[in-house]
């Protein structure tokens, strides 16, 4: 008896299911890539998040713009730096982008809760997230900031991955990067900001539109006074 082999048709039906998808993910990899690498010495003009803003802000304004002003990594006080890491990410010197016993700590407490909620997310991860990505919780947007994250730590220094993250990271509602952060709230450039008004701006980061306008909270306060102390151990890149 002579087995019956499939039609040709169907196996070439079925290969290019697998196909397709496999090609379709490859190429959205070589586009990240590609932009990374032409980020290494050209600023980046735009963000998947300030994208993202800038049109939910014109749903209610259509003339609605985005506060930014890109400034080198050198015209950006050290306290802000250090602020930031004492905050975010106190080993960002020295992980290769991500840290994974954050992300082990995390995992744990998103299974408690049954549903996602805490990230373990290093600067290098926050910065693939903003770049690239949207502020949904999943393990599969999970799995393509871990993926952008090695890109970005391949093709950069950490010098140039915190610079592009100074300049890009969320201080408030519309407000983008460090020296439009202190000037909004400050009304001085970046590079004059003192350690307590630095403090103040890095422990706003998880959640800088509230803080916008909330100002003074009990827990802002102490947070700030927590990092003021942790600052000095910060190691710069």
């Amino acid at each position: 008896m002579t087995k019956k082999r499939a039609a040709p048709g169907r196996w070439s039906w079925v290969k290019w299911l697998f196909i397709v998808p496999i090609a379709l993910f490859l190429a959205v990899q070589a586009y990240f890539f590609a932009q990374i690498w032409w980020w290494r010495d050209h600023d980046p003009q735009m963000t998947a998040f300030m994208r993202q803003q800038l049109s939910a802000l014109r749903e209610k304004n259509p003339d609605a713009k985005l506060q930014q002003l890109w400034v080198p990594y050198a015209r950006i006080s050290p306290n802000l730096k250090r602020a930031i890491i004492a905050s975010e990410d106190a080993n960002f010197s020295e992980h290769d982008g991500v840290d994974w016993d954050a992300l082990e700590q995390a995992y744990e407490r998103n299974e408690k809760r049954k549903k996602v909620t805490h990230g373990g997310s290093t600067i290098t991860q926050q910065l693939a997230k903003n770049l690239f990505l949207s502020g949904s919780r999943s393990y599969l947007r999970k799995g393509q900031e871990l993926i952008i994250t090695y890109m970005l730590e391949t093709l950069m220094d950490k010098q140039r991955i915190f610079e592009i993250y100074l300049n890009v990271v969320e201080f408030g509602s519309g407000i983008y990067g460090a020296e439009a952060a202190a000037r909004h709230y400050y009304r001085i450039p970046a590079a004059k900001l003192g350690a307590s008004q630095a403090a103040k701006l890095a422990v706003m980061l998880p959640n800088p539109r509230y803080y916008d306008k909330h100002r003074d909270t009990r827990y802002l306060n102490r947070r700030t006074a927590t990092i003021l102390q942790r600052m000095g151990s910060a190691e710069l890149p």
